[in-house]
Parts: C-alpha cells; structure tokens; sequence
C-alpha cells in the first residue's frame, strides 16, 4: 500500500470501530480491513493489535473455537471514549476535504435530493437491523447506519459553515 503512514491512524481507527462493534480476531480484521483496501500483513497487523492492546484501547484474551486457539480483542472503555472523540476530527476532517473537493459551483451544493436518500437510506438500514435475525448482519446494518448518519452530519456541516 503506498503512503501506508498516512493510512496508519486510519487503520487503527477502523480497527478500534469494529473492536466496539463485537470481539475481532487478526485473520477477521485482515480481512475486513483488505475489503476496504487495506492489505495488511498478519507481521503488520499483529503489533499494531500489541500496540492498541498495550495503550490500554484493546483487552485481549485467548479462545478456542473447534480445537482451535485464537486471541479476540474488544475495546476498553478508554478505547470507545477515543473513537468517540476521534469520530468528531473525522468528520470534521471529512467536512473540510468536502469543501475543498466541491467549490462554490459544484453540483453538490444543489443536493437536497441526496439528503433525503440519504436519509431514507439511513431508515432503512436501522429498519433491517431490527429485522434480520443474524447478530452479524444486524451488526453490518448498524455500522453502516452510523456510516450514513455520519455522512448527514457532516453534510449538515458543510451546509451551515456555508449557509446554502
């Protein structure tokens, strides 16, 4: 991965966000982290999950599931207090790369249409995670809930810094 340092945090981020969702192990995160471009090493990967672990946002301990042994992670409450304050500079981080990516006469300024998708799209999710009976693909719909309302809010953001 190229300019794998400015991705660094982001990873941890990510990392930390699924370890609030439900307990991860190295091999799943890998590859829910590959879904998302990231492609990591398990000689990568297992340091920074030390790291995390070591700087108090991660608890791990060891599982064995069919004879098998795995370690699981799940955040602290320091580390869901952290990706609580980091989610505020992301979306304010989202929010000025949107405004410098969109100038005063791009289409997005127009997009009403695309809130209420948006927010349409936002209910339906929530709606889905109360109804499918799978705890992972309630946990699926959930996050992607809080992607969309997150999205919204920074949309909002965008909307009142420039008053459209």
């Amino acid at each position: 991965m190229a300019d794998k340092d400015l991705y660094s945090g982001l990873i941890r981020l990510h990392i930390l966000h699924h370890a609030c969702q439900e307990p991860i192990f190295g091999v799943g995160i890998m590859e829910e982290l590959a879904r998302h471009g990231y492609r990591l090493s398990p000689g990568t990967l297992y340091p920074l999950l030390h790291s995390l672990e070591e700087r108090g946002y991660l608890r791990s301990s060891g599982k064995s599931a069919g004879g098998q042994s795995r370690r699981e992670y799940r955040a602290t409450p320091k580390g869901r207090k952290a990706l609580t304050a980091a989610t505020v500079k992301v979306r304010e981080l989202f929010s000025e790369l949107l405004e410098d990516a969109h100038p005063e006469d791009s289409p997005l300024r127009e997009s009403a249409g695309a809130r209420e998708l948006m927010k349409e799209l936002l209910i339906q999710l929530r709606d889905g995670a109360k109804n499918v009976p799978e705890p992972k693909a309630q946990a699926m719909l959930e996050t992607s809930a809080e992607v969309v309302k997150g999205l919204l809010k920074a949309f909002d953001d965008y909307e009142k810094k420039h008053r459209l």
